[in-house]
């Protein structure tokens, strides 16, 4: 059978088709627009998103046997606010994971409802990205828009809700609006009476392999299928891409260099750091996870060549770079502001330690240094929870630089596993839909059958010693000038 997995990015919607055994048949990526009305804001219209879909799940299974079509999942990117009117038309565009226009209805809910009343009703605390406060600021800033929600759904589950007319969501996304309990997987009570919204305006909640319909009949038609082919709840991208890593179970760790960096940590059992600086969400295997998000990862070096440098020759650019661990250049790695640990949308992107002799090498390498710096900062929180972590899988845009992983691998102390397949929230998608159609009896299963590691990135002792030695000057940067930039916000 075939199993097809939509990775909904803020760039583009890449489509997966994958066999039974894990292999991939096919792959298609539509792009689409990129809205930023005001600095700090950033925007999607969601009917792209499924026009693209629909497009690229046209050309993904042109030339299969469309018979053999069994199930569609997803891997959504999270927190994005999409609003329905009772008509089911789009209120206004989507408000995404990276905006930053929440600022006063994030204070409000860390310090007036306060961070430990937010901690026991959802695990977590307040983040610009996440929903919730972007329902307060939609509330506020446009209540006639407000008064006209009849549905609030995350960005992949208004692709699942228009193939299959089925208003869903699964744990693992849900756990990223700041309105579910994470740790006994439902609706928040409290939360939805702080947003003014009602349960009957937010999707079902199921696991990430649940069956929650099919695709509509005439849809499928319009596909030429000729099966009932599954829809399967799916999960937020970075779950997702742990399961088309491999990193389900108890204690696995996956590093993604996307548009966003995370450190993803598997667990079988529900926790929550003392300061929230970790996110605890529930995990697409069933379980839960820990997580540390950073906003720019891949996307500081999109920025660095594609608009300083103005080249587009990525791995030519980092072919000079040989002294590892002794550069005198400094990167803070915050173009969107920072979520984990810092939670500081009014950080900023910054540069320390240039002389007359620093090169271009020495820029560039700052800022694959800086990413990773950042992505340590969160791994330091795991750790001081007792969580022992010797190795980590890798995915993501990033993950293709042979330099960036062995960076990784050094700053961080980790073994680095890179898997056969790059194409992590796809290819989770994938076999969630593959799990969820019983090909498999669980997602540990099929992800321990058909996720393959073909090489270790392994720590060199020596340049870890001198990686440490950067870290913690590096880690004394943000403390020094959080002051400076929230004057430069003003």
């Amino acid at each position: 059978m075939l199993y097809i997995g939509v990775d909904l990015g803020t760039s583009a919607v890449k489509l997966l088709l994958m066999d039974e055994n894990g292999k991939i048949q096919n792959i298609v990526s539509k792009e689409y627009l990129l809205y930023f009305p005001h600095p700090g804001w950033s925007q999607q219209d969601p009917q792209d998103w499924y026009a693209q879909t629909v497009e690229g799940i046209r050309e993904l299974t042109a030339d299969c046997d469309k018979s053999q079509v069994a199930g569609i999942s997803f891997g959504g990117q999270m927190h994005g606010l999409v609003v329905l009117d009772e008509n089911d038309d789009v209120i206004r565009p989507a408000i995404l994971w990276n905006d930053g226009r929440t600022g006063k209805e994030t204070d409000y809910l860390n310090n007036v409802i306060g961070k430990d009343k937010l901690s026991k009703y959802t695990a977590n605390i307040a983040f610009a990205g996440f929903t919730a406060p972007k329902i307060l600021w939609m509330k506020e800033n446009e209540p006639d828009n407000f008064a006209k929600i009849s549905k609030i759904m995350l960005p992949k589950d208004y692709l699942a809700y228009k193939l299959s007319g089925v208003f869903c969501t699964d744990y693992s996304d849900a756990s990223g609006m700041l309105l579910m309990d994470v740790e006994h997987k439902c609706w928040s009570k409290e939360m939805m009476e702080i947003c003014g919204v009602t349960e009957a305006q937010l999707p079902k909640l199921y696991e990430s392999y649940d069956i929650v319909g099919s695709i509509k009949a005439d849809l499928a038609e319009e596909f030429g299928f000729t099966g009932d082919v599954k829809v399967a709840a799916g999960a937020g991208d970075n779950a997702a891409a742990a399961v088309g890593t491999g990193t389900v179970g108890d204690g696995m760790c996956n590093i993604s260099l996307g548009t966003s960096g995370t450190i993803f940590i598997s667990s079988k059992s529900f926790g929550v750091d003392e300061n929230n600086a970790l996110h605890s969400f529930a995990h697409a295997d069933g379980y839960y996870h820990l997580m540390g998000c950073m906003l720019s990862a891949a996307s500081c070096n999109k920025w660095w060549m594609d608009e300083i440098l103005k080249t587009k020759e990525y791995a030519s650019e980092q072919e000079g770079i040989v002294k590892l661990g002794e550069n005198q250049v400094f990167y803070l790695p915050y173009l969107m502001g920072e979520r984990s640990p810092h939670n500081d949308p009014k950080a900023r992107a910054t540069f320390i330690g240039m002389t007359m002799d620093t090169t271009r090498e020495d820029m560039t390498q700052a800022v694959l240094e800086g990413v990773a710096f950042g992505l340590r900062d969160s791994l330091e929180v795991a750790r001081s929870l007792g969580i022992k972590i010797e190795r980590t899988k890798i995915c993501g845009g990033g993950a293709k630089s042979p330099l960036w992983k062995k960076i990784i691998a050094n700053v961080m102390n980790l073994k680095v596993d890179v898997i056969e397949s790059e194409e992590g929230p796809g290819y989770g998608g994938a076999i969630l839909a593959a799990v969820g159609c019983g090909e498999y009896a669980s997602v540990e299963e099929a992800a321990g059958k058909l996720v393959k590691v073909i090489e270790t990135v392994e720590p060199d002792p020596e340049l870890v010693a001198k990686y440490e030695e950067r870290y913690q000057k590096f880690r004394k940067i943000y403390p020094t000038v959080k002051g400076l930039f929230q004057e430069l916000a003003e």
